[in-house]
């Protein structure tokens, strides 16, 4: 199955609802109600979108985000970023262990959270970008955009042996 990259020159995406853009190419052909999805939803942040209709058929693929126009690039962002809401942390407030389950406290961009870390070997990922993510005992991910920018208190309850 060939892949429809999309021309960012050649493309006007306009909010829909929420999570979904109307898309107007300069041919004059439109699709309504697509629905963006990261193809590499980690580490892809800004590249290789999706954009899905209504059955979930493929109809195109944007290369990059940076590359659309500024207004078609704010529509796709905002939509991924309501798909994708990932709460991040700015400080964790209290760590516990019992049992070898870990209980975080923490503060995110979010609110408040608490919640139980299982196995840390496989819940805490440190990307190659420098942003870690976390999935709790109920698969919720949570992100940490910058290890370093968070208090050394913070740090210390994350990494005990720096």
């Amino acid at each position: 199955m060939a892949r429809n990259f999309v021309d960012p020159n050649a493309v006007r995406f306009t909010v829909r609802d929420k999570i979904f853009v109307d898309a107007q190419l300069y041919t004059g052909e439109t699709f309504k109600s697509l629905e963006p999805q990261r193809l590499f939803p980690i580490s892809g942040l800004m590249k290789y979108i999706s954009l899905l209709d209504e059955e979930g058929n493929e109809v195109m693929i944007i290369r990059d985000i940076e590359q659309l126009m500024p207004d078609a690039k704010e529509a796709i962002l905002s939509c991924l970023n309501e798909r994708y809401m990932i709460p991040k942390i700015t400080k964790l407030i209290k760590r516990t262990e019992k049992f070898k389950i870990w209980m975080w406290t923490v503060d995110t961009d979010k609110g408040i959270y608490t919640f139980e870390i299982i196995n840390s070997y496989q819940s805490i990922k440190i990307l190659y970008d420098g942003r870690i993510l976390i999935k709790d005992g109920n698969d919720n991910l949570y992100e940490i955009p910058d290890l370093y920018a968070l208090d050394k208190r913070s740090i210390k309850l994350i990494l005990p042996d720096v």
